[in-house]
């Protein structure tokens, strides 16, 4: 694998791009939030290359950050036509189905994943998040354990457990959820915005 990856990235020195220096140039505008300028860089490389792996991969996370969602999508499926056991473009599909709002396409991606990694942090974050927004509290619930049994301490999906029984009526058992993230981490922004949207607990 990491042979071929490393194929797939030297064959630009053909066409006489200097992969690095463009690489570089790229992360120096994502870094400074300048993610047009970013992608714009990357294109003499992509008219060359189109089906590279890491380059069609970063491509759809900086359409992404552009919130160039069908150009996103377009490169995501490209990787991950070139690697279709990669998880990554898939994921990266999720988080834009997540800011599209089309929850049941993070659910289908998200199965496609959990088959066969069952605990894949990132796929059952996100699926958590389309659940509470399509308000299958159960499903969501059921995730949030699975996780926490793994990751007993991670204020994310504890942050994700205490919305859900909040969302479900049971506002004592999250409001003790809430007060346990804010001891884990004292900024928690979900944590804090439910207890003080919601000071008559």
């Amino acid at each position: 694998m990491k042979k071929m990856i490393v194929l797939l990235l030297s064959c630009a020195f053909l066409f006489g791009l200097d992969v690095k220096k463009i690489y570089y140039s790229s992360y120096n505008y994502e870094k400074m939030g300048d993610y047009k300028d970013a992608i714009k860089v990357l294109i003499p490389l992509y008219q060359k290359y189109p089906n590279g792996y890491t380059l069609n991969l970063r491509l759809g996370w900086l359409f992404y950050l552009n919130k160039n969602y069908s150009n996103a999508i377009k490169h995501y499926l490209k990787a991950s036509m070139v690697l279709p056991r990669a998880f990554e473009p898939r994921l990266g599909l999720m988080r834009v189905y997540l800011a599209l709002q089309n929850y049941n396409s993070v659910l289908k991606t998200g199965e496609i994943i959990l088959k066969n990694d069952y605990y894949n942090y990132y796929a059952n974050y996100y699926d958590v998040i389309a659940l509470v927004a399509l308000k299958e509290y159960k499903t969501a619930l059921a995730l949030c354990n699975k996780m926490l049994s793994i990751y007993p301490s991670d204020v994310l999906f504890l942050s994700k457990l205490g919305e859900v029984y909040y969302l479900k009526g049971n506002k004592d058992l999250a409001k003790k959820i809430f007060n346990d993230v804010l001891i884990l981490d004292p900024n928690n922004v979900t944590a804090k915005k439910y207890l003080n949207e919601n000071s008559g607990f």
